[in-house]
């Protein structure tokens, strides 16, 4: 089952970001499926959080879809190679994102080797949101997208993530933050090897 708009306009941001694990992610582009269940995210929250793209109620054309109601893509481009996806949260104005990490892949894994030039199957081919977005087709064409859609969306399988199998710890490379930089707002399920490795 999709996630319906509701699960997105939550107004606990950590909380959502935590929620997702163990949920779907797919894209469908071209009419290929790919897709698997997210295995690691992280939290950041709208204008209070130095680490996030709105601090300070920051506006700028890539940041706007921010502050739109929950339920949307932002995908912005890093290093000018890596597209990353995040799932915007919360009410209109609150800015409030969840950047996916890592997705152990289930559908389409051909098709993912193929886009990540990869012909053996690493666990590398999907940790790490760069090789993720690449992995799954994930471009600026998908910024403002629509996450109960039919381009990109996420689903409730049915998997039950309990408490004690999920890690916290800092964001990745958000050193730049000050205190921000050290709140446990990374998750990812413990002992799975799709999971990024932290430099």
């Amino acid at each position: 089952m999709k996630l319906p708009s509701h699960f997105y306009t939550r107004p606990n941001v950590v909380q959502v970001a935590q929620d997702l694990l163990g949920k779907y992610l797919y894209t469908n582009i071209g009419g290929v499926l790919t897709g698997g269940m997210v295995v690691e995210t992280e939290a950041y929250a709208g204008e209070n959080d130095r680490a996030c793209h709105a601090h300070m109620n920051r506006r700028t054309p890539r940041t706007e879809i921010m502050y739109q109601e929950g339920g949307v893509a932002y995908v912005y481009l890093v290093y000018g190679i890596y597209h990353l996806f995040n799932v915007i949260t919360n009410t209109a104005g609150k800015a409030d994102a969840v950047l996916v990490r890592a997705i152990e892949p289930t559908e389409g894994i051909p098709e993912m080797q193929l886009r990540r030039h990869m012909p053996v199957l690493k666990p590398n081919l999907t940790a790490g949101p760069g090789v993720l977005s690449i992995a799954l087709g994930i471009d600026r064409k998908l910024y403002g997208a629509d996450l109960t859609g039919d381009t990109i969306w996420l689903e409730d399988q049915g998997v039950q993530v309990p408490a004690g199998h999920i890690a916290t710890g800092p964001r990745i490379g958000v050193d730049y933050a000050g205190d921000d930089a050290l709140l446990p707002w990374r998750f990812w399920l413990k002992d799975n090897k799709w999971v990024s490795r932290s430099r």
